[in-house]
């Protein structure tokens, strides 16, 4: 567990961060051994390993807010849910929450088409949490949304494949005058930590590389 100005911050692996200031926030839970109740679950995308209903119930009450696109829609049925698109803003128990998309721009499944089009609605988010402003960028690509976000901390996936590779994270540290960056997207699924390592070597801004919780 990582703590920046009184915001307790860890990551669980992949893409899952969970936030906790006096509210307990989850991001695309995923392969969770179990976990503390959430008061808010975020989630990034539809694909199994951002929104996986099964790691959700794990850390899920009757009082728990998810936050989705609407491509997650069948998967959460059942579950108290707010549905965004890039764009939208909302404040969920007293926590601000923009929507900004996520997407890629040259990592193809095959020629002419990459694995998280713009036109899907897949989201990324910042959060403002007792202040601080994080942002995590869900399944992107480095994209012009980017510019000018001046962030606290952003957490930035680095693997390559079908996200950011490190050096494209570290220019996104750039644009995004983030004062302090976390990697992910690396570990699991495809990546490893000389990824995170590469990225903390380039990045324009101090990094942090959190041990898995």
């Amino acid at each position: 567990m990582f703590e920046y100005k009184g915001v307790k911050i860890s990551w669980l692996g992949h893409d899952a961060f969970k936030i906790k200031d006096d509210k307990t926030i989850y991001i695309d839970p995923f392969e969770l051994k179990g976990g503390e109740r959430a008061d808010i679950i975020l989630v990034t995308h539809e694909h199994y390993d951002h929104c996986s209903p099964k790691d959700i119930k794990k850390v899920s009450s009757p009082e728990t807010i998810v936050v989705a696109p609407g491509s997650c829609k069948r998967l959460l049925s059942g579950l108290k849910a707010r549905f965004v698109k890039p764009g939208d803003g909302l404040e969920v128990k007293g926590v601000k929450v923009e929507a900004l998309p996520a997407y890629n721009v040259n990592k193809f499944r095959f020629p002419g088409q990459v694995f998280h089009p713009k036109e899907e609605g897949k989201v990324g988010y910042v959060l403002t949490v007792k202040g601080v402003k994080i942002y995590h960028a869900g399944d992107a690509d480095l994209i012009p949304e980017m510019e000018g976000l001046r962030v606290d901390v952003a957490l930035l996936p680095v693997s390559g494949t079908y996200v950011m590779t490190a050096e494209e994270a570290a220019e996104a540290t750039r644009k995004l005058k983030a004062d302090l960056a976390i990697p992910m997207h690396y570990g699991s699924i495809v990546g490893s930590e000389r990824d995170a390592e590469k990225f903390k070597s380039l990045a324009a801004c101090p990094v942090e590389i959190l041990p898995k919780e």
